[in-house]
């Protein structure tokens, strides 16, 4: 299963967010949206969901950082359902922390998909610079 594309929706008066047909057919019915560490939000089917949440279990509690990311991305984990117009509704405290409002763009990155405050995704990641993106590339190997 690969997310792609992007997509811009708005947040409705209740915080109900439409999700794109392609994105729902791969979702399915039920689903995980949680903090992400770029400062928007993830949502992951089920069984990518399951499959990080394993990794996350198996990490020491011992180990001091493996215990603030299980807080980070679990502690901040909810199950979401899609209504019948294909809709969910994102959890005030995640809109608040993700600065969601009213535009908001989907982002389709592999294995989840981003949801952004559309402001500050375009802030962030202006993808004009070319030469940039290059060395980018090649700094990663790709």
């Amino acid at each position: 299963m690969s997310f792609t594309g992007e997509y811009h929706h708005n947040l409705d008066a209740k915080g109900r967010l439409i999700i794109p047909a392609k994105f729902r057919d791969q979702l399915g019915m039920e689903f995980t949206v949680t903090r992400s560490l770029d400062g928007c939000l993830a949502m992951y089917a089920s069984r990518e969901w399951e499959a990080l949440e394993d990794k996350l279990n198996a990490l020491p509690m011992t180990n001091e950082k493996a215990r603030s990311l299980k807080r980070f991305l679990l502690g901040s984990a909810n199950t979401c359902e899609l209504d019948k117009q294909g809709r969910i509704l994102i959890p005030q405290v995640l809109r608040e922390k993700a600065g969601l409002d009213k535009d908001i763009t989907l982002l389709g990155v592999g294995d989840h998909i981003e949801i952004w405050n559309a402001d500050l995704y375009n802030e962030k990641y202006n993808f004009d610079d070319e030469e940039a993106l290059e060395a980018d590339w090649e700094g990663l190997g790709i």
